[in-house]
C-alpha cells in the first residue's frame, strides 16, 4: 500500500477531528473521501501530505512511517515532497508569488532544477492549465478558478506520484468546475489521487473507491455506485439534505437533495449494487 493509515487519531485543542481511523490506499488508486463539513477530511489530507501529525495512531507511506522525525531527515523530506503534492481548498493560502510564472517555477527552484529546464516545464505547466496569458499577473488578482488551476500547475509542474485535493470544484463557475472534473477524471496528471469532498455529482467521474467520513470516523467504504446507491448512509453523513417546495396545489413535497446536485436519486443506481462496508462504531 501507498499510504496506510493504523487507527488515526487527531485533536485539535478545542475538538477531536479524527477518531480511530484506519484507511488504506494504493499506488495507482483514484480516491475519494466523503465528508460533510466538519467531518475530518481536511484534517486527514493534512495527514498524508505530513502537514500534521497524528496525535495517536500512525501513517506511513511507501512502508515508511511519516512522521516529524522521518520528515526531519532531509533526504525522506526531499524525496516525499518530490512525490506528494496538495491543493489547497482555498487558493489563497498557497499562492504567494508576484507573478503566476514565479509560482510556478517556485518548487522546481526548491528541487534545484537547471534554470533552462524550469522555464521550458513552466511554460507546458501553462499550456496545460491554459493559463499561458496569466503568465505576468498577480495569482492574488486572479478568479477562483484561475487560482485553483495556478495552484495545479504548481504541485503538477513537480510530476508528483501522488495529488491530494480538498474540495477542487468549491466555489468553481461552471466552465472551471468541468475542466477540473474532466482533469480528474482522467487521472490528474499523476498516478494516485486523493479527493476530499462533499460533491456527490462528480463521484463517480473521478473515483474508483470512496471512504465515508462521520465526525471523525469511517463510517462506509465501498466503490462510487455502493456509496450512492445508500440512502440512509448519505443522510446519516449529512450528505443528502431534504429538499422541500410547494405545488400548485398547495401540496408541500420533499425529495433527498445532493449538495452540488439537482437531479432526484440517479434511478441507475436502483440496479442492486453490493452496499457499501459498514464500519463499527456511533458513526455507522
Amino acid at each position: 500500500m501507498l499510504f496506510d493509515l493504523q487507527a488515526i487519531t487527531f485533536q485539535y485543542p478545542e475538538t477531536t477531528a479524527l477518531d480511530g481511523v484506519s484507511l488504506s490506499i494504493a499506488a495507482g488508486e483514484r480516491v475519494v473521501i466523503l465528508g460533510a463539513n466538519g467531518s475530518g477530511k481536511s484534517t486527514l489530507l493534512r495527514l498524508l501530505d505530513g502537514l500534521d501529525h497524528p496525535t495517536a495512531g500512525s501513517v506511513f507511506f511507501d512502508g515508511s512511517e511519516l512522521s516529524e522525525a522521518s520528515l526531519a531527515d532531509d533526504r525522506f523530506a526531499f524525496d516525499f515532497r518530490r512525490r506528494v503534492g496538495m491543493v489547497f481548498q482555498n487558493s489563497d493560502v498557497q499562492l504567494f508569488n508576484p507573478t503566476v510564472f514565479d509560482e510556478i517555477a517556485f518548487g522546481p527552484l526548491q528541487m534545484r532544477w537547471p534554470k533552462d529546464r524550469i522555464a521550458d516545464r513552466v511554460e507546458t505547466a501553462m499550456a496545460e492549465m491554459e493559463i499561458a496569458h496569466l503568465k505576468d499577473r498577480s495569482p492574488h488578482r486572479l478568479s477562483g478558478g484561475e487560482k485553483k488551476r495556478v495552484a495545479l500547475a504548481s504541485v503538477l509542474i513537480l510530476n508528483p506520484d501522488v495529488l491530494l485535493l480538498d474540495e477542487p470544484t468549491t466555489a468553481l463557475d461552471p466552465r472551471s468546475q468541468s475542466h477540473m472534473i474532466d482533469f480528474l477524471s482522467a487521472g490528474g496528471g499523476t498516478q494516485t489521487t486523493v479527493t476530499a469532498t462533499n460533491d456527490l455529482s462528480i463521484v463517480e467521474e473521478i473515483a474508483d473507491r470512496c471512504y465515508v467520513l462521520d465526525g471523525g470516523r469511517v463510517a462506509a467504504r465501498g466503490t462510487p455506485r455502493e456509496i450512492l446507491a445508500d440512502e440512509p448512509l448519505l443522510r446519516r453523513a449529512r450528505l443528502l439534505h431534504v429538499h422541500r417546495h410547494r405545488h400548485e396545489s398547495g401540496v408541500l413535497h420533499s425529495h433527498p437533495h445532493r449538495p452540488g446536485h439537482h437531479d432526484h436519486i440517479a434511478p441507475a443506481l436502483s440496479s442492486s449494487p453490493q452496499p457499501p462496508v459498514k464500519e463499527k462504531g456511533p458513526s455507522s
